[in-house]
């Protein structure tokens, strides 16, 4: 139960770091994370360093399957780590409000240069 109370106080915080931060400053933080969580030698989040280092997040209570399902999801191309940008695109994927957030600056982007254009 406690992994779960984490989990959304973590999903709160990314909307949050987004709007002060901005799209470039969000990017920042996350491979700040991003190498706070990596296997230092291999350059990538393997299980063990994500095991070793979720303290850092708050997810100190995830069980290891908690962690290898977190691990999987974000995994595409299926060598059993995280690079920096499947790290970054499941921390968006694990927080919808962030995603509806920059689905909504992109499309302000877009109209923006679309009335530029013409």
């Amino acid at each position: 139960m406690a992994a779960s109370n984490n989990q959304s106080e973590f999903h709160d915080f990314l909307p949050l770091m987004a709007e002060k931060l901005g799209g470039d400053g969000l990017i920042g933080e996350l491979c700040n994370g991003f190498r706070l969580l990596m296997d230092v030698d291999k350059g990538v989040i393997t299980f063990d360093s994500l095991k070793n280092n979720s303290s850092v997040l708050g997810l100190q209570d995830l069980s290891d399957d908690d962690l290898l399902s977190m691990l999987k999801e974000g995994d595409f191309d299926g060598d059993g780590a995280l690079n920096q940008m499947e790290f970054c695109v499941l921390m968006f994927r694990l927080s919808p409000d962030l995603m509806d957030q920059s689905q909504v600056l992109l499309e302000e982007a877009l109209e923006l240069e679309f009335n530029n254009s013409h």
